[in-house]
């Protein structure tokens, strides 16, 4: 039996990112300048373009960092060891929201066009003088930073949301929706039926006579957020999620799906252990529940007993 990763078809804790308070950077110079931001973005297409042709993590490290790098990372490992070319980078249409900011790390945000998605990109920079990095990179069908509030010169406010979206949605994911922690969360593709589609999982697996252990955690990665119109925000954040394949029949499991080129070729013996990263971008409106409006999963690990 070949294991392709559960939520592989998936339509699928806060820290402060922020460079300063909401209220000290108000008058702040802004973090990068928007002719900047877009020699940022053309660099991180050309060098990205550059790594992909070549699967060259080591460039592509120039311009990523966290979880975004882990998980291309990843997806260069898959493309070697399945023969796939790399789909080329190609943005469109970018609008910059610039937050002012009085330290570091600094960040800045886009939302671009790539075929029939919209990419939130979000980039930083850690220290006066180091790189401009790609650090999340969720994507929708829909414009995901329509609703960011502009100043009068045109950029935008960090903020720090109310609640924390990341564990409220680790603990949905885990638990279901009726979990106590997991309240606050509009349902939808990546919230309730998310967890529906996981249940739906388990259940095939178990009939093939394999155990699937799922478990979400809000990762390590720094949470970003700016202020919306209507007083919220719009977040990005990352979970974490382990799973566990058990079988009592040993050598039915294989590594397929998005998980070839992270574990071991062939058959599994006993049992299959995998980490998976997820970024999200959530609107957290300043009364109602969060909408989880973006997405990008990989697989970054797997390991078999």
């Amino acid at each position: 039996m070949q294991i392709r990763h559960a939520l592989l078809t998936l339509p699928i804790a806060m820290s402060a990112a922020c460079a300063g308070s909401p209220s000290q950077a108000s008058h702040a110079a802004p973090a990068i300048t928007k002719a900047e931001a877009q020699q940022v973005l053309s660099r991180y297409e050309a060098t990205g373009n550059q790594a992909g042709k070549a699967l060259d993590a080591r460039l592509l490290s120039s311009v990523e960092t966290g979880a975004q790098l882990s998980m291309d990372t990843a997806a260069f490992k898959l493309r070697r060891a399945t023969s796939q070319q790399s789909k080329p980078l190609a943005y469109t249409a970018p609008v910059f929201y610039i937050p002012r900011a009085t330290g570091y790390p600094r960040w800045f945000a886009v939302d671009a066009a790539s075929g029939t998605t919209h990419n939130a990109l979000l980039f930083s920079q850690d220290a006066a003088g180091d790189p401009w990095r790609l650090a999340a990179d969720p994507y929708s069908k829909g414009n995901p930073l329509t609703d960011v509030q502009l100043d009068s010169d045109g950029y935008a406010t960090i903020a720090k949301p109310a609640r924390p979206v990341g564990a409220a949605h680790a603990a949905l994911l885990t638990d279901g929706p009726s979990a106590p922690a997991a309240s606050g969360l509009e349902p939808g593709t990546l919230t309730s039926r998310a967890y529906a589609a996981l249940l739906q999982a388990q259940s095939g697996f178990l009939k093939l006579g394999v155990r699937l252990i799922s478990h979400f955690a809000p990762g390590a990665e720094p949470v970003y957020a700016l202020q919306t119109k209507d007083g919220g925000s719009v977040v990005w954040y990352t979970l974490r999620q382990r799973e566990s394949y058990i079988t009592s029949k040993p050598g039915t499991i294989s590594v397929a799906g998005d998980l070839v080129g992270l574990g071991p070729s062939g058959k599994v013996h006993k049992q299959l252990d995998t980490v998976v990263l997820v970024q999200y971008l959530a609107q957290v409106p300043n009364h109602g529940d969060t909408k989880v409006t973006g997405m990008y999963r990989k697989a970054i690990q797997a390991t078999a007993s």
